[in-house]
Order: C-alpha cells, then sequence, then structure tokens
C-alpha cells in the first residue's frame, strides 16, 4: 500500500486488502489496550501511536507484508533474544503473511514500550 492519506485510522484501515484487515485491526486494538497515556495517530501515511509528542509505534500494510513498527532501541534490544530470526529492518518487525503475526510478541513488545520512555532510534 503507498503511504494512505486516510485522515484516521478507521479510514485507513478501510482502505486495506480484506485479507488483512482483521490482522490489522487486532495489531490496533492491542495498540489501544497497551499503549496508555499514548495518542493515536495517522502518521507518514499509516496509523503511529505517540507519547509527548513523539511517535513510538506504527503499523502499515506494505505491499509485500505486514509492517511493526518499534522505534525504541532499548526495547529492541532487550528483546533480542525474542526478535532473533524475525525479519527485520532498523525500526520494524516484518510479517510476510497476516497469519505469521506473532501477538504474544507485539503484546510484549507493547507492555515493554508503554512502561516508560526510551531511546527512539
Amino acid at each position: 500500500m503507498v503511504q494512505s492519506k486516510a485522515e484516521d485510522v478507521d479510514g485507513y484501515l478501510a482502505e486495506v486488502p480484506d485479507e488483512r484487515r482483521e490482522v490489522l485491526t487486532r495489531l490496533r486494538e492491542l495498540c489501544r489496550t497497551e499503549l496508555t497515556g499514548f495518542t493515536e495517530v495517522m502518521a507518514y501515511g499509516m496509523p503511529g501511536y505517540e507519547r509527548d509528542g513523539t511517535i513510538e509505534i506504527g503499523f502499515a500494510s506494505q505491499k509485500q507484508y505486514i509492517s511493526f513498527y518499534l522505534v525504541r532501541s532499548d526495547v529492541r534490544e532487550a528483546f533480542e533474544q525474542r526478535l532473533e530470526g524475525q525479519d527485520m529492518g532498523k525500526g520494524c518487525l516484518r510479517f510476510r503473511k497476516p497469519e505469521k503475526v506473532d501477538f504474544d510478541l507485539v503484546r510484549d513488545l507493547l507492555t515493554a514500550t508503554a512502561a516508560e520512555p526510551g531511546k527512539i532510534c
């Protein structure tokens, strides 16, 4: 998906392919549940979650995968062993198929992110 021009996350989710909507909706629900004190925004054409004006988490439906953006380097380092073997970029975790999204891992990453502010990569 090219960067969305949706004004809000509901609009974004309405645009994604049907086969990804359920998974992306579940990611949104996890973010809204675990990221207490964060604000849901649209940034860079995708849903993002910010604390004190800084985006710390995001997700997106890309052409070949679903991206989960974890821009906190301290959280990535703390989860280094669990992230080993995952398809990772500098600040994102890529899931090539919707059914491969590891919601337990995502929940744990969100919980660690919410626990306290940290260094953004």
